[in-house]
């Protein structure tokens, strides 16, 4: 979302900042962007940085907006464990065709893709 230009129509829904919690209740890291869908004009994955120091040695993970079970003003729950995200399939800026990776992320966390018949927008969270 941040190399668009766009912004998020309610800032109360914009969790840019939030620390990433897992299943287990620890967390995984902090958002540090939004992807979205721009044909859709859906926000469909978190960016989440974990791991490094100081922002030295971080790694960057896709986790889809599916996974989030609650938001509070500081932080985003979500349905995975801190390795399982950590394992997560990689991006490269360099593919070419990304549908390939996005339907294997969302294989990976068990969603199925949003290009799929049937599928629903889980929308905004409750808090």
């Amino acid at each position: 979302m941040s190399e668009t230009g766009q912004t998020v129509a309610d800032p109360a829904q914009d969790v840019r900042g939030r620390s990433v919690i897992d299943s287990a209740g620890e967390k995984v890291g902090t958002v540090i962007d939004l992807l979205v869908d721009s044909a859709g004009e859906a926000v469909r994955f978190l960016s989440v940085e974990h791991g490094g120091i100081l922002g030295f040695g971080a790694t960057t993970s896709f986790i889809p907006v599916d996974a989030i079970e609650r938001v509070t003003d500081d932080e985003v729950h979500v349905a995975s464990a801190k390795d399982r995200i950590a394992g997560a399939p990689r991006y490269s800026p360099d593919l070419a065709d990304q549908r390939p990776y996005y339907e294997d992320l969302y294989g990976y966390y068990g969603f199925p893709p949003y290009w799929s018949p049937g599928y629903f927008y889980p929308g905004f969270p409750p808090r």
